[in-house]
């Protein structure tokens, strides 16, 4: 069986009922519209007829197709009879054979006005709402629903107050505001609309009639109070009409940008025209322009062919669509790429010498890493270049010196900076579907280079950082492998492309952040700090001729000294490299820049005496070595990223228990080198010439002064060791003697890092002698001879040697007297 009633969305008077008909119907106004019925005319037992996807109201006549067996033997019955029925709306539209939990409690009491069989075995009944009512008591399922019901009275006020009169007037207002908004109701329904006068049939009319929910349609049917039901009515039409606004905003406006595309279209089709006959260049003539481009480029023929598949998808786009820009983008880019052009190399072995040693003081090892590459080229001709990364610390020139090696080799040169990046695109670049996609950083960088084969200078390659949009060091595995780089797969550029030819040359302040895999496909190589004397080469031959250009000072009026920079180093700056020098250089230049520009008098010739003046005090102390007469102090040496430096161990007894106590802020690892050096010297008392009793009647005490600076590494052990062994035989340390090495609890001395800055810093000191392990004599070879001068070094193997040389016999002046109770004997 069917029952269906679908209102037109949106249409307030002409409803279609659909059934196996789709007539439109318009609903009656009758003159007993709205009127009750007598109870005594009212049957004590109802037939109930479910009705799916609407609400009957009283007054309204509606059309109902009915095609469920049941209903049809209802509707045929009750015609026989008093044509009285019960209307209720399913709760659900999908049940077919609804029982009474299945339908609402409250319906409408309705006439059947008239019945049409039709031929395809649907019965359709015009009805015509009477009153509310409730069922009480269900009677029957079978053959049909069956319920004693209890009639509802309307409570509308008698006498209309103002606030009804409003109400009605809004209701009316609300009703006229549809019409209007909705083209789909005809305007005749306004007529009828005008001609109600029944507050009661006015609300019910119009709650037939809204755009709304059959649940909110029931709810509206089941409310007593007449002004509650017609003020939630209200609300409703109101939320219909703010939607049927928005509609209209939207049709206008899709109906406005279609007309504007049609003009834009007609009006770029008139420009056409004229720019043929003007002679300029349409979009189809600036691709024309691109293909001819491409056909006197020189890249592989995948690469053309796949550059005039793009074409040709160009011009098979509308101009006016959003992908034409971006398809047009990338052919640009296609075409701009160097894909096979390359810069020819310069094979003077002997001016890029000159070149590299002009621009860089020091750097041998990188210098000649250069010549190596350099001359494997040119007996070569063709190699893949090598991935170098210099590893160091800040301000000693390494991406400097990228455009030095490209000044060199006579190649472009590019520079990214990888210091953060942390999305991967920024390396591999977007995919073409993305908005505002662009190339990674290598294809856009190797596009400005104009070549094929430029020095890339990859800068700050340990300070790379991954999220959530990736982990760019692994996006640089492939471009940084010289076994795949020659097929770099960019996401935007969707074609192969060789980077094999292209010398990479990253830079690094360490290495432990370098993902493992990335740092094992470059060459890594150490740049040092710079000695002082270098520093003082290097501010005579850049730093001062730079810094008096910046500032405008002729070289003629002013000179800086030597020493003066000597004096800078040592007293305003502690570092590897040469910023901080560079700085306070150009405070000096400045010094003499507004001497100059003031017409006032100045030191020409600045001598360190009058950096005091130009500078102000001195900011750092110098690391001289301090003469000592007490025992357990000991001269160690320590590196740090400014450079090396001195540092002094102190140790100290105390009457106790034999605790041992460490100051001077002190890491976990130099922490275990004290453990393990009085570990040591108390396994070695005797041969030491320790009485081994006072390890358990006195406390010692280790301190590294500076102790609000933090310190650690193994390479103070012999320097602890020594300083012990001192305080508990109460001997002298041979004086202006330093040492640096591990020591483990075998006595053995094990070899440590740093040795050129730590050499330096003794030699700063007025160190004469030095103690290295035996295997740090190949860092000593290394270093220029001219920096060993004055300097005794002694190689050791075990921890006696150290102690053998470091404690003379005599004991210090004003030497403690170590006491042990006797063991007293029975």
């Amino acid at each position: 069986m069917s029952n269906k009633y679908s209102p037109i969305k949106g249409s307030l008077f002409l409803d279609k009922y659909s059934g196996d008909e789709s007539d439109d119907l318009v609903q009656l106004i009758t003159p007993d519209a709205g009127g009750e019925l007598d109870e005594s005319s009212v049957p004590d037992e109802l037939p109930i007829l479910p009705v799916r996807n609407t609400v009957l109201f009283p007054g309204v006549v509606l059309p109902i197709t009915v095609g469920r067996q049941k209903s049809i033997r209802l509707v045929k019955e009750a015609y026989k009879k008093e044509r009285l029925v019960g209307v209720i709306a399913q709760k659900k539209d999908t049940s077919e054979e609804p029982s009474f939990d299945e339908i609402y409690k409250t319906g409408t009491l309705a006439k059947i006005i008239k019945m049409l069989v039709l031929p395809d075995g649907n019965t359709t009944i015009i009805i015509q709402g009477k009153q509310r009512f409730a069922i009480t008591e269900n009677v029957q399922e079978d053959p049909y629903l069956k319920a004693k019901v209890r009639l509802i009275k309307e409570k509308f006020p008698s006498k209309e107050s103002k606030e009804t009169k409003a109400l009605v007037t809004s209701l009316k207002d609300a009703a006229t505001k549809i019409i209007e908004l909705n083209p789909e109701i005809p305007q005749e329904a306004q007529v009828a609309l005008d001609n109600i006068e029944s507050t009661p049939f006015l609300t019910h009319f119009l709650s037939s009639n809204i755009n709304a929910d059959v649940a909110d349609k029931q709810k509206l049917l089941e409310i007593d109070d007449g002004i509650r039901r017609a003020t939630l009515l209200l609300k409703y039409m109101l939320k219909d009409i703010q939607m049927l606004e928005i509609k209209q905003e939207i049709h206008q406006k899709v109906h406005t940008d279609i007309d504007q595309q049609q003009r834009d279209y007609y009006l770029r089709q008139q420009i056409k025209v004229l720019q043929d006959e003007l002679g300029q260049e349409s979009p189809d003539q600036e691709v024309e322009a691109l293909r001819l481009r491409g056909e006197g480029k020189k890249w592989p023929d995948r690469v053309a062919k796949h550059f005039n598949k793009e074409l040709d998808k160009v011009l098979r786009m509308n101009p006016m669509a959003a992908e034409y820009p971006v398809a047009l983008s990338y052919a640009e880019l296609l075409v701009e790429l160097p894909w096979e052009d390359y810069s020819k190399d310069n094979f003077d072995l002997k001016r890029a010498r000159k070149v590299l040693d002009k621009d860089h003081h020091g750097l041998e090892k990188v210098k000649e890493r250069i010549l190596e590459y350099l001359a494997v080229l040119k007996l070569k001709q063709d190699m893949k270049a090598p991935i170098l990364c210099l590893y160091g610390p800040p301000g000693v020139g390494k991406t400097s010196l990228g455009k030095s090696v490209a000044k060199a080799l006579g190649r472009e040169y590019v520079r990214m900076s990888l210091g953060g990046v942390h999305d991967e695109a920024e390396i591999r670049g977007h995919r073409k579907t993305y908005v505002g996609a662009m190339p990674g950083k290598i294809v856009q960088n190797i596009k400005k280079a104009g070549t094929s084969n430029p020095v890339f200078i990859l800068d700050e390659i340990d300070k790379v950082s991954s999220d959530f949009r990736g982990d760019p060091s692994s996006a640089l595995l492939e471009v940084l492998d010289p076994e795949q780089n020659d097929s770099f797969q960019d996401n935007y550029l969707e074609v192969e492309y060789d980077l094999s030819k292209v010398l990479f040359i990253a830079t690094a302040n360490s290495l432990d952040t370098i993902q493992p895999a990335l740092r094992d496909r470059m060459e890594i190589i150490e740049v040092t700090g710079y000695t002082l004397e270098e520093k003082v080469q290097i501010s005579k031959k850049h730093l001062i001729p730079k810094q008096k250009n910046d500032n405008g000072v002729p070289a003629k009026e002013l000179q800086i000294t030597d020493e003066a920079v000597a004096a800078i180093v040592e007293g305003y700056t502690r570092e590897s490299g040469v910023r901080s020098l560079e700085r306070q250089i150009g405070k000096v230049v400045r010094y003499a820049a507004k001497s100059i520009a003031m017409e006032q008098e100045y030191h020409k010739k600045v001598q360190p005496q009058h950096l005091k003046e130009i500078l102000g005090a001195e900011i750092f102390d110098n690391e001289e070595y301090q003469e000592h007469e007490s025992a357990g102090v000991v001269t160690g040496l320590a590196w740090t990223q400014f450079g090396g430096e001195i540092l002094f161990v102190e140790s100290s007894l105390s009457r106790g228990k034999g605790k041992l106590t460490l100051s001077g802020k002190l890491g976990d690892v130099m922490k275990e080198s004290a453990m393990a050096a009085l570990s040591y010297l108390r396994a070695n008392a005797e041969e030491i010439g320790i009485d081994h009793r006072l390890f358990d009647k006195y406390d010692l005490h280790v301190h590294v002064p500076a102790g609000a600076v933090p310190k650690d590494g193994p390479s103070a052990g012999i320097t602890m060791l020594t300083s012990m062994a001192s305080a508990f035989t109460q001997r002298k340390v041979r004086n202006r003697l330093a040492m640096t090495g591990e020591i483990t609890l075998r006595g053995k001395v094990l070899p440590v890092g740093g040795i050129k800055e730590k050499l330096l810093a003794a030699k700063r000191a007025g160190i004469t002698d030095l103690i290295l392990c035996y295997k740090n004599r190949k860092d000593i070879e290394e270093i220029n001879e001219r920096y060993l001068k004055g300097l005794n070094i002694h190689y050791v193997d075990y921890a006696a040697e150290v102690l053998e040389f470091a404690l003379l016999p005599d004991k210090v002046k004003g030497a403690k007297k170590l006491e042990v109770e006797d063991v007293k004997k029975d």
